[in-house]
C-alpha cells in the first residue's frame, strides 16, 4: 500500500500538462454612433417627383451585436419637414414624400439623429437647398376694363390696365406680353410689369361690332409657359350711316281707273345702323311740278315704305307721276337719304271714239253729202273722221257701216272711215241715202260711236238744192230699231198661230183620208181633182201645200213621197218603203217610159 502510494508519487512529480483558456469579452454599449460625415448638402428642383431620394445619411457604432444596430430619426420639431420629407430609420435615406416650392422656401435644415438600441447617439445636420424649376405660368392682373367702346373713340382711348407676373425667379420670372396683329388695338407696357390696353384706329360697328380680344404672356423659362386672358370689347353704336334705298332709281306702274287706296309699290331703305338709330321713317316730298300736288296723289306709310293711291288716276290727265321719297333715321341728330321715284299711269280703254266729222249738228237738221249719179265705182264720197282719248291699241279706230238704204251701194275703209261709192248708181237708187257708221276702238272691251251720214244722189248742184229740202230728218235709229223689233214678235206671234190652224188641218185632213182608204177604193175618191197638176206627167200636189216633190227612180219604178212637216220649201229625203203613215195608191204614171209606176203618197 504505501509502495503504491509512493509510485504514483513518483509519477506525479514526472508528468505535466497543459491547457487553453479562451477569456470572451463581453461587449458593453460604451460608444455612441458616429455619422460618418457631420453636415450634407443636397440640391433639389422644386419639379422632383414624389418619393425622390435626396440623400442618404451614414452612422457607424463601434459597439457589437445589438449595441451596434442604428435607428435614424429627425430631431427637427418643425412639422413641414416631417410632411415633405421622409426618412427611413433603418437605412438613413432621405427623400421627398410631400410638393417642393422654390416660391414658397428655397432652403431646409434637418437635423438627422442615430442612436443605438442603448440610448447613445450622434447628430447631423442635412441642408436642402431648393432649386428653382419653371413651373409657374405668368399671371394676368387686370386693373380695370371697360367691356365696350363708342365705335367714334379717337385713336389711343384707354380700354383695360393689367399687370402681368411670374412667381418663378430669373428667366424663368422673365415674361413678355402681346396681343395678335390686325386688331385696331395696342398694348404698351408703362411701368414695371403694367401694361395699357388701348384702342389702335378707327372702329366701325357695320364692319366689327364685338371682338373677342386675347393677350398672351409667356415667360422665358424651359420649358416656356404662357397664359392667355380674353377681352370681350363690345363696339357701341353712334348714329354715322343715313338709311340707304336698295335701288337708286324707283319705277312702278299702274293702271288709271285704279281704286282709292290701292297700293302701287315698296320702297325699302336700310340703315346699318343699330337700334333707334337704324329705325327708319318714309315720307313723299313733292315733286318739280308745282301744278300738281303730290300730296292729293300718294301717300306712303311711314314704317313699311309701301305707296299708296289717294284716288283713281286718268291716263288723258297726266301720264306719269314724278316724286321723292325720303328715309329718315330715329338717330340724334337724324340722318336722311332722298330717292327718285316715276309712276307711269297705263292707259285703259275708258274713253269712247270721239266723231270730229260729220260734227253732230246743233239745230236739229242733218249733214249731206253730194254724190254725183255719174259717180263710177269708187269714187270718194265723203270722210268720217274720229279721235279716241286713249293711247295704244286702245286709240285703233275701225269703221264699219251699221245700216243703208241700199246695202251693197257704199263701202267704207276699214281704218281710214272713207266712205265710197261700190257699184255705179241706178234709177231705182233712191235720191235720199242714210248710212250709219260704227266706230269702234280695239280696247278690251271696245267702246264705240256711230253717227248718220246723208248722201244725196245729184247731178247738178241746183238739182240738189232744190233735192235737199225736201229731206227730212232721218229717223232715230234707236227709234227704228225699236220698230222693228214690235214688228218681228208680231210676225213670230202671226206665224206661230197660223201653224197652229194648219196643224189642226192636217189632223183632220189624215182623219179623212184614213176613212176613204178603208173603204177600198184605189182612186183619189174625195180628193178634188184640182189639187193635181201634170209635171211631165207625174201628178203632184199643188204648192199650196208648200211641199216640194222628190223623186227617186230605180230600175222597176218611180216613186213620189211627200213627208209630213212644216210648210217650208225645202223637203228631206226619207227612206219611206215600210214605213209607217205612208199608203200606196195605184195609178196610171208614165215616168221615163216605164209602163208602171208607183206613187206614194202620205196619209193625212
Amino acid at each position: 500500500m504505501s509502495n503504491t502510494s509512493s509510485h504514483y508519487r513518483t509519477v506525479l512529480e514526472r508528468r505535466s500538462g497543459s491547457m487553453q483558456i479562451h477569456v470572451i469579452v463581453l461587449d458593453a454599449n460604451d460608444n455612441a454612433p458616429v455619422f460618418t460625415q457631420p453636415i450634407y448638402k443636397v440640391n433639389v428642383l422644386e419639379n422632383v417627383p414624389l418619393g425622390f431620394v435626396l440623400t442618404t445619411v451614414k452612422a457607424t457604432d463601434l459597439d457589437e451585436g445589438v449595441n451596434s444596430e442604428i435607428t435614424y430619426t429627425f430631431r427637427t420639431k418643425s412639422e413641414k419637414i416631417s410632411q415633405i420629407f421622409r426618412l427611413n430609420s433603418q437605412t438613413g435615406e432621405i427623400s421627398v414624400q410631400g410638393n417642393l416650392d422654390f416660391e414658397e422656401q428655397e432652403f431646409f435644415e434637418i437635423d438627422v439623429q442615430a442612436q443605438d438600441p442603448e440610448g447613445l447617439s450622434s447628430l447631423a445636420k442635412v441642408f436642402v437647398t431648393v432649386l428653382d424649376a419653371n413651373d409657374n405660368a405668368p399671371e394676368i392682373t387686370v386693373s380695370s376694363f371697360f367691356t365696350s367702346v363708342p365705335e367714334n373713340s379717337q385713336s389711343g382711348t384707354i380700354i383695360a390696365l393689367l399687370r402681368v407676373k411670374d412667381k418663378d425667379s430669373g428667366e424663368n420670372g422673365k415674361v413678355t406680353c402681346f396681343i395678335p396683329p390686325n386688331f385696331p388695338f395696342q398694348l404698351q407696357k408703362s411701368v414695371d410689369n403694367y401694361y395699357t390696353l388701348m384702342t389702335d384706329g378707327n372702329l366701325d360697328r357695320e364692319v366689327v361690332e364685338h371682338y373677342n380680344l386675347t393677350i398672351t404672356a409667356t415667360d422665358r423659362g424651359t420649358p416656356l409657359l404662357s397664359t392667355t386672358t380674353y377681352f370681350p370689347i363690345k363696339i357701341l353704336d353712334v348714329n354715322d350711316n343715313a338709311p340707304i334705298f336698295k335701288e337708286i332709281f324707283y319705277k312702278s306702274y299702274s293702271f288709271e281707273n285704279n281704286p282709292t287706296g290701292a297700293s302701287l309699290m315698296m320702297l325699302e331703305a336700310n340703315d346699318p345702323d343699330w337700334g333707334t338709330n337704324s329705325t327708319v321713317t318714309y315720307s313723299i316730298l313733292d315733286g318739280n311740278d308745282p301744278t300738281v300736288s303730290i300730296a292729293s296723289l300718294l301717300s306712303v306709310n311711314t314704317e313699311t315704305g309701301v305707296v299708296y293711291a289717294l284716288r283713281p288716276f286718268d291716263y288723258e290727265e297726266f301720264q306719269q307721276i314724278n316724286f321723292q321719297v325720303k328715309a329718315q333715321d330715329g338717330g340724334s341728330p337724324s340722318l336722311s337719304s332722298d330717292v327718285s321715284v316715276t309712276l307711269f299711269i297705263l292707259d285703259q280703254n275708258d274713253n269712247a271714239p270721239q266723231i270730229l266729222y260729220p260734227s253732230a249738228p246743233t239745230d236739229g237738221s242733218t249733214g249731206v253729202e253730194l254724190a254725183p249719179r255719174s259717180s263710177e265705182p269708187g269714187y270718194l264720197v265723203t270722210k268720217v273722221v274720229a279721235v279716241d282719248a286713249d293711247s295704244g291699241q286702245n286709240a285703233w279706230l275701225s269703221y264699219q257701216l251699221l245700216k243703208a238704204t241700199e246695202p251693197g251701194l257704199f263701202s267704207i275703209g276699214l281704218h281710214t272711215g272713207e266712205i265710197r261709192t261700190a257699184r255705179f248708181f241706178l234709177d231705182k237708187d233712191a235720191l235720199k241715202q242714210s248710212l250709219v257708221v260704227l266706230v269702234k276702238d280695239n280696247g278690251q272691251p271696245p267702246l264705240s260711236a256711230s253717227v248718220t251720214v246723208t248722201v244725196v244722189l245729184a247731178d247738178s248742184i241746183p238739182e240738189s238744192l232744190s233735192d235737199i229740202s225736201s229731206i227730212s230728218t232721218p229717223a232715230d235709229p234707236q227709234s227704228d230699231l225699236t220698230f222693228y223689233l214690235v214688228v218681228a214678235v208680231a210676225f213670230v206671234s202671226c206665224l206661230f198661230f197660223t201653224f197652229f190652224l194648219v196643224l189642226l188641218a192636217i189632223r183632220l185632213h189624215r182623219w179623212r183620208t184614213s176613212q176613204l182608204c178603208h173603204s177600198g177604193s184605189g182612186s183619189f175618191t174625195g180628193v178634188p181633182v184640182s189639187q193635181f197638176v201634170g209635171i211631165d206627167g207625174v201628178r203632184a200636189f199643188l204648192h199650196s201645200y208648200c211641199q216640194e216633190v222628190s223623186l227617186t227612180t230605180d230600175s222597176r219604178k218611180s216613186r213620189i213621197f211627200f213627208p209630213i212637216g212644216s210648210c217650208t220649201n225645202t223637203l228631206t229625203h226619207q227612206q219611206v218603203s215600210g214605213e209607217p203613215g205612208f199608203k200606196y195608191l195605184p195609178e196610171d204614171l208614165n215616168i221615163a217610159n216605164e209602163a208602171q209606176a208607183s206613187q206614194e203618197v202620205p196619209a193625212y
